[in-house]
């Protein structure tokens, strides 16, 4: 098997290398015709130059002045010799047969006019021919680079991809143990088909991963390839959109032509919605994408049940993807990939730091604890950045605040503290984020707060981050409810304090109007609509529930944002005093860290 793809390969080097040829050929082919087309224009300019008119051209000879007439079989131009002149003259003639008439004539009354008739020579036509078809030339030149170009990136994508083995295993994979052990089923049918055959099971023709970006689609896929120790390809959905119709059909054919070869193999393809949402009658490219989507199901039907395929496909947006591929015979299983746990989440953690230098005094347990919801590549990310920051900061090792720093880093933005900033937006933002801080602390559902600071990072002029020690899967309408009157905290104290309002609570505001609406038109949390699902509705499908029911949906939504911040405000208003000394601290020190925050409220 190797040493027939090892054969393919050198065979399309070949073909690669021959069309890079023909091509080099081509351009320098149409670099000479160019520059032909150039310099036949440049004798037309001249000729134009010293044209005679045909009326004059017969005054001249009528006149004696006229010494030699020169022709061309063919050609109804003809150069003419004046006399005492040295420059040559040309003239076009309507007829030639009338012409050489006239000349004989004139010879025979006694003018004295050489006349030489030459016959055409066909290297004077050629270049005027291909003058002519230039532009033709060109154009097909183009295509056909074009098109020979793009069958060449299709197969050499493919034939790339399928002779790569993966080296990643399950071991490598953490946080995700009984996906894995769903996984195992697929590892067992790679390796011994006939086991499951023989007993009347047919093996999965496809299995469809979704969850957020970065929870390790990929990273599970090829540690799939990596168990079986199989041949692993793998392609993204975007490869196969192409603005030339049945590109992208063609190269689904020759993705699985391919994976037929190497079976037993894993086909992966990645972002799999770009290719496999929904089905339309418009056209244009989503006809082209229509074609491209009907020719994977063919594939995944037209698998035998000799050939031990598996499809493999990764999506965050399952509810884009077109029906027909979720049916079983293509896509039998469906796994969820969810962000990890906190045990998941050290785990991973202990992955990512095998080979950094990490301090004594970092304690990775805590850091599981206080990145709940992060997904595994942000985690990574995060153990990176914290390298990074280490060297930066001449460290030997990396320590427990360079870690910090990175969460702050990846979650909020870059620090800037550099940036001046004037004593009024300073004092507004310190009462804007105390007043987010004071409200959360007296919000029997919300997270403990764990730092409050003035100092801009990213877009932010200020930020209060919050402890996320606990994974959450669901959400209580009280806990909604009082996120909303936490998110409007910052708003309410800038009108307490300042009697003033500013742009710094644009993000809380468009937060929770999101928040706000969801509870109403997605989770049915509203007392006077009822349970009922409204979005992502059509507006005549919302109209059936009653003509204003837009309108009812709105006040509704309305409704939550004013009582939240009246209860932010009432909140504030009955502990003014810890907002003025937690605002106050932060226009002298900066940041409050969460022990100082607390120490506040014990006094």
């Amino acid at each position: 098997m190797g040493e027939k793809n090892r054969k393919n390969q050198n065979n399309e080097k070949n073909e690669k290398n021959k069309l890079w040829v023909g091509l080099t050929i081509l351009i320098i082919a149409l670099v000479i015709i160019s520059a032909l087309a150039i310099w036949l224009s440049q004798e037309k300019k001249e000729e134009d130059e010293n044209t005679l008119a045909y009326t004059d051209l017969i005054k001249e000879i009528s006149y004696g002045n006229v010494e030699k007439v020169e022709m061309t079989t063919g050609s109804t131009t003809v150069k003419v010799k004046m006399r005492n002149v040295e420059e040559e003259k040309t003239s076009i003639v309507p007829n030639t047969e009338s012409f050489i008439d006239l000349i004989q004539t004139k010879v025979a009354e006694g003018n004295e006019i050489e006349l030489i008739q030459k016959p055409r020579s066909i290297w004077i036509q050629i270049p005027t021919i291909i003058l002519n078809l230039l532009p033709t030339i060109i154009m097909l030149a183009l295509f056909i680079m074009i098109f020979k170009l793009q069958g060449l990136g299709e197969k050499g994508k493919v034939y790339e991809e399928t002779e790569r083995k993966t080296k990643v295993t399950f071991d490598d994979v953490a946080g995700l143990e009984e996906e894995k052990a769903e996984m195992i089923e697929i590892v067992d049918f790679l390796k011994k088909p006939e086991k499951y055959t023989k007993m009347g099971a047919k093996i999965p023709r496809g299995v469809l991963l979704y969850g957020k970006p970065g929870t390790g689609k990929t990273l599970i896929a090829k540690a799939i390839a990596g168990e079986a120790n199989v041949p692993f390809i793998s392609m993204s959905g975007s490869e196969f959109i192409e603005m030339f119709a049945g590109l992208g059909a063609s190269r689904v054919r020759k993705l699985f032509e391919k994976a037929r070869r190497l079976a037993p193999c894993i086909v992966f393809i990645d972002e799999i919605d770009a290719i496999g949402s929904r089905r339309t009658s418009n056209s244009g490219a989503e006809t082209e994408n229509n074609q491209t989507l009907n020719q994977l199901l063919v594939e995944m039907d037209g698998f035998s049940s000799e050939e031990t395929i598996i499809v493999l496909a990764a999506t965050n947006r399952p509810e884009m993807l077109d029906k027909a591929l979720l049916r079983p015979g293509r896509f039998d299983r469906q796994i969820t990939i969810p962000t990890p746990d906190l045990k998941g989440r050290l785990e991973i953690l202990k992955i990512h730091s095998k080979e950094k230098k990490l301090s004594s005094d970092v304690n990775l347990e805590s850091i599981a604890e206080d990145t709940a919801g992060f997904t595994g590549a942000e985690l990574a990310n995060i153990l990176n950045e914290a390298a990074i920051l280490a060297t930066k900061n001449n460290h030997e090792e990396i320590e427990n605040d360079d870690i910090e720093e990175a969460v702050k880093k990846v979650t909020v933005g870059l620090e800037k503290k550099e940036r001046v900033i004037s004593d009024k937006d300073k004092k507004l933002t310190a009462y804007h984020e105390a007043g987010h801080a004071v409200v959360s602390r007296y919000l029997p559902t919300q997270s403990n707060v764990k730092e409050v600071s003035i100092i801009p990072r990213g877009v932010a002029g200020g930020y209060t981050m919050y402890k996320t020690d606990e994974d959450k899967y669901y959400i209580s309408k009280t806990e909604m409810k009082e996120k909303l009157i936490a998110l409007l905290g910052g708003r309410a104290a800038e009108k307490l304090v300042l009697d003033d309002i500013s742009t710094g609570a644009s993000n809380d505001i468009e937060v929770a109007t999101k928040i706000a609406r969801d509870m109403v038109t997605k989770y049915g949390m509203s007392d006077k609509l009822g349970p009922i699902d409204f979005q992502g509705k059509e507006p005549y499908e919302i109209q059936m529930f009653g003509e204003d029911i837009g309108d009812k949906i709105g006040l509704e939504v309305k409704s939550l944002i004013d009582e939240a911040y009246n209860n932010a405000q009432k909140l504030l208003i009955e502990h003014r005093d810890k907002l003025d000394l937690i605002a106050q601290t932060l226009l002298k020190q900066e940041k409050v860290n969460e022990k100082e925050f607390e120490a506040f409220f014990r006094e």
